[in-house]
């Protein structure tokens, strides 16, 4: 048996599968963190206001933004690979590293188009 962790070589797979686990739990925490902030600002306009201008002016709250946009895109592609498979579709070795790979190069690609919508 081979337990050496750093020289096995895990299938695109499993690494769509961990990436979706991990990106719906960043989701859920980031959603817990988006409703707070929703309610204050949406409790005057002055917070709001206050809102808008640290999304605006401050870097690390366009990159906290950048991250969750990030994490909801890979997990909404990851959860319409399982939609796909579910129905009985890609469920072969080859199809499912296919539609793997293609669920993780949308998922970089929306994160590309988030880049461009928030700072651009």
């Amino acid at each position: 048996m081979n337990l050496a962790i750093n020289t096995i070589a895990l299938p695109a797979t499993a690494y769509a599968s961990i990436l979706h686990r991990v990106s719906g739990v960043i989701v859920w925490v980031a959603m817990l963190v988006a409703i707070v902030i929703s309610y204050f600002a949406l409790k005057s306009e002055t917070n709001f206001d206050e809102v808008s201008s640290i999304l605006e002016n401050y870097f690390i709250a366009k990159f906290v933004v950048w991250g969750f946009l990030t994490a909801l895109g890979y997990y909404c592609m990851g959860t319409i690979k399982h939609i796909i498979q579910d129905f009985g579709y890609c469920e072969e070795l080859k199809s499912g590293k296919v539609i793997s790979l293609a669920a993780i190069v949308v998922g970089v690609l929306l994160s590309i188009l988030a880049i461009w919508w928030i700072w651009l």
